[in-house]
């Protein structure tokens, strides 16, 4: 695998980056009119009706990173129109997913809008056709056959649906809805105010950053430095950097927006995002930062347990455990699928009900290896990459023996992950100039991967273990014999231990490091061979 990779120059890098992007980048006024969105207009009309006439409005989002951030977009939306809406998220442990029965009991309206879910919320849409209730249905998940009997759905994956480009969050999919209630009412709400959550829905919620997707994005993050809205100023200040990237939002912001609904309750991440005023943002904000302490503790503890379970032979992984937290099976998915290179659905059993999710790798559809073994699940949903489930206790084994035998007609090439190496570049490379050229291309994440480099055979000239509990390695290393200068490697959570025969091989990403003002390359290890 690795004996071919080429050496590269940074002129060689410039032109396979420039590559990636056939077209032009697109402007903020280039973005398809939202009306081209099926049912988008449909439902924009109801809204504004609702909103004329009075009525009971109440919002369902969802507990993770991009139904939080569509909920506060609305939130905030109909705070400046000034309008009232009772915006619910539904409790990841006493609600479940989405609309559901259980939720529509606490809820006395006469229109309830979903964002970020809905689109397999038969039961819940049944419910409010019996008790009158107007119901529209915002989502980007794929549907099934069988869709909802809804007022309005909104899901850019409707077969019939022809929106240029349908690889968009539902946090993407709220706002432009918003775009068209906007006009309906004739209101001069300013509608990229929303960008800054907006990008991080983008980011969190893994969307290809490509199209129009990479023009919010950008766009978000710039005025992410510059709003003044209290969570942002709190990002800014906890980020310390003279400007934020999509990797500071993926890996620092996303998993503490995401703790909360994991392990306690989304409407703690929620309060965040509204929050008028900086001291809320920050009191939420730390309260963020603990929960997501105890989700890394949670975590590290239950993937331990999951690796111990793991069937080498499988295709795809399947393992199941009695009082896993169920806020964290998605993540401990995600680390499975880095350790073993294959797809890895990850179930907690209570009371003989098992709830999970799975995470998968390369060009394996997790979604359609589950949805063809439906007839085992109670439930389900989700795309390509990410999905959830529900099942009995006793039919996890069918289950793991039912999705292996899908995947065996799956050829192996589709099982490598989508991240090759860019190539070999020499030590002298490894500058500022580099660096500057590789910001040219950001914002770097799915469908636009950052660059990964190769170091091969390279000597290990010292090893020192870094942070307060040695949990991280700083390598310093030769590229070749006869060179005097070194570089240093930094391999975050991995002990790294001198080698027998001295060397390394390993992929790494370059990085910008800013301490104290000032600016440095960081060479990041990715994956050691």
């Amino acid at each position: 695998m690795l004996s071919n990779i080429p050496k590269l120059t940074k002129s060689d890098l410039y032109k396979i980056l420039l590559q990636r992007f056939d077209t032009e980048e697109k402007k903020l006024s280039q973005i398809p009119n939202p009306a081209l969105l099926l049912n988008a207009t449909k439902a924009a009309k109801k809204i504004a009706e609702a909103i004329q006439t009075n009525k009971r409005i109440t919002l369902v989002g969802d507990y993770d990173v991009d139904g939080v951030s569509s909920t506060a977009i609305m939130v905030d939306f109909f705070r400046q129109i000034p309008y009232p809406l009772e915006a619910i998220i539904p409790n990841r442990f006493r609600d479940g997913y989405g609309v559901s029965p259980t939720v529509l009991e606490r809820i006395d309206a006469d229109l309830v809008i979903t964002v970020d879910n809905g689109i397999s919320a038969i039961e819940a849409a049944k419910i409010c056709k019996e008790r009158g209730i107007d119901l529209i249905i915002t989502d980007h998940h794929t549907p099934s056959e069988v869709l909802p009997d809804a007022y309005a759905i909104v899901d850019p994956k409707l077969p019939e649906d022809s929106y240029p480009f349908q690889e968009i969050c539902g946090a993407e999919v709220a706002w432009l809805l918003l775009g068209l209630l906007k006009k309906e009412l004739g209101l001069q709400i300013e509608m990229k105010q929303f960008l800054d959550i907006l990008a991080i829905a983008v980011i969190a919620d893994i969307m290809p950053l490509i199209n129009i997707n990479r023009t919010i994005v950008k766009e978000g993050l710039k005025l992410m430095m510059q709003t003044d809205r209290p969570a942002s100023i709190i990002i800014r200040d906890f980020l310390n950097k003279s400007n934020i990237t999509s990797e500071d939002i993926a890996f620092q912001i996303a998993p503490r927006i995401n703790s909360a609904g994991r392990l306690e309750d989304a409407s703690i991440a929620l309060e965040f995002f509204t929050a008028t005023d900086t001291h809320t943002a920050y009191k939420q904000f730390e309260l963020l930062g603990k929960l997501n302490e105890f989700r890394k503790e949670t975590e590290a503890q239950t993937t331990q347990e999951a690796m111990q379970s793991v069937n080498e032979d499988d295709k795809v992984i399947v393992v199941a455990g009695e009082g896993w937290h169920e806020g964290v099976v998605g993540i401990v998915a995600a680390r499975l699928v880095d350790k073993f290179g294959r797809p890895a659905i990850v179930l907690s059993i209570k009371d003989g009900i098992a709830k999970g999710s799975a995470r998968s790798i390369g060009d394996v559809s997790i979604y359609e290896l589950i949805k063809e073994n439906e007839r085992l699940l109670m439930k389900f949903g989700g795309h390509k990459m990410a999905a959830g489930l529900g099942l009995k206790e006793e039919n996890i084994a069918a289950f793991r023996e039912a999705v292996n035998k899908s995947a065996a007609n799956i050829p192996d090439e589709d099982f490598l992950p989508k991240e090759p190496i860019s190539g070999i570049l020499e030590s002298e490379d490894l500058d500022m100039e580099l660096l500057g050229l590789l910001e040219e291309f950001e914002p770097y994440g799915e469908a636009n991967a950052r660059p990964t480099f190769l170091f091969k055979d390279a000597e290990v000239v010292s090893i020192k273990l870094m942070g307060a509990d040695k949990s991280h390695s700083r390598i310093e290393v030769r590229q070749y014999p006869h060179q005097r200068k070194t570089v240093e490697l930094i391999a975050f959570r991995r002990v790294f231990e001198m080698p027998q025969n001295r060397k390394i091989t390993c992929s790494y990403s370059v990085a910008k490091n800013e301490f104290n003002s000032k600016v440095s390359l960081q060479l990041l290890v990715n994956k050691i061979f």
